[in-house]
């Protein structure tokens, strides 16, 4: 679905923001592209978008060199913006009416139903956006993104501005889109997200790609494989770190009650830092 080689761009001669960036992406795939701000992430997916042009190297979408797509390249991607891109004087209903004129009618999905899939608040359809939280206004972004039904989605931190609630709502709306058969691209510098939907992960820092893997991998690889016991002995509450093997033979102190054993494997946000140095932020 997505194949690039060698990707270099530059907002200044001289200042190279992307170096020499190699990855590519199933279709299909949950793709995780990961970084602190700054780090490249944006600036690749408007590359891959064709908003930004004028860069080093050679971008392949749906088969096809990225500067000889078609017309109707938009109509098969579907974009959500990191800050949402919509009229503030109009409408949830209206913005999502207007972009909905660029996509021929047989391709585009019923509003309210997106609306109501999203949980947008009725009491708003007819408001400006203005009105809204930044909660909702993302709703109406996600449901600008989803309206042509795209074969390829490009996410930019889709779960920002969302409480606990809302990511988990649109996670499980991202994990719905992958079982279509939509290619999703997910930048993103939320290390939760990556982990609980990213079939596999590229972790870029300073404008390079350091590590490209599954989460699961990246953690395994790097496990001290130990495990971590709360107990209860003697009416007293302790914790024990021991090494996997050791379990083999049994727990090997004394114990009345095992509280929680877990496994002390680093964690993706552990792993971003020790390949890039540097943490998200």
């Amino acid at each position: 679905m997505i194949e690039v080689e060698n990707l270099t761009f530059s907002y200044q001669k001289q200042k190279q923001t992307l170096h020499g960036l190699t990855f590519s992406v199933a279709d299909g795939e949950i793709f995780g592209f990961l970084g602190p701000n700054g780090s490249g992430k944006s600036t690749t997916q408007k590359i891959l978008t064709g908003i930004l042009q004028g860069y080093g190297g050679n971008v392949r979408l749906f088969g096809k060199a990225l500067g000889s797509q078609q017309k109707n390249f938009r109509e098969k991607i579907g974009v959500l913006f990191e800050f949402p891109y919509l009229y503030t004087n109009l409408s949830a209903l209206d913005n999502l009416h207007y972009f909905a004129s660029f996509y021929p009618a047989d391709s585009r999905r019923d509003i309210n139903e997106l609306l109501e899939l999203l949980e947008f608040k009725k009491d708003f359809l007819k408001k400006p956006v203005s009105f809204c939280s930044k909660g909702m206004r993302q709703r109406v972004s996600m449901a600008r993104a989803l309206l042509n039904n795209p074969q390829l989605l490009f996410l930019d931190e889709p779960t920002s501005g969302l409480d606990p609630q809302g990511a988990v709502l649109f996670r499980g709306i991202i994990e719905e889109e992958r079982k279509k058969g939509t290619t999703v691209f997910l930048t993103t510098h939320n290390m939760m997200d990556a982990d609980l939907l990213c079939d596999r992960v590229a972790f870029i820092a300073d404008g390079e790609i350091k590590a490209i893997d599954t989460p699961k991998k990246l953690k395994e690889e790097n496990s001290n494989h130990q495990v971590e016991i709360n107990y209860v002995y003697q009416g007293k509450h302790g914790t024990a770190v021991i090494e996997m093997p050791e379990l083999k033979a049994g727990i090997p102190f004394p114990y009345d009650e095992i509280i929680s054993i877990h496994s002390k494997e680093p964690t993706l946000e552990d792993m971003f830092i020790q390949y890039t140095g540097r943490g998200l932020t």
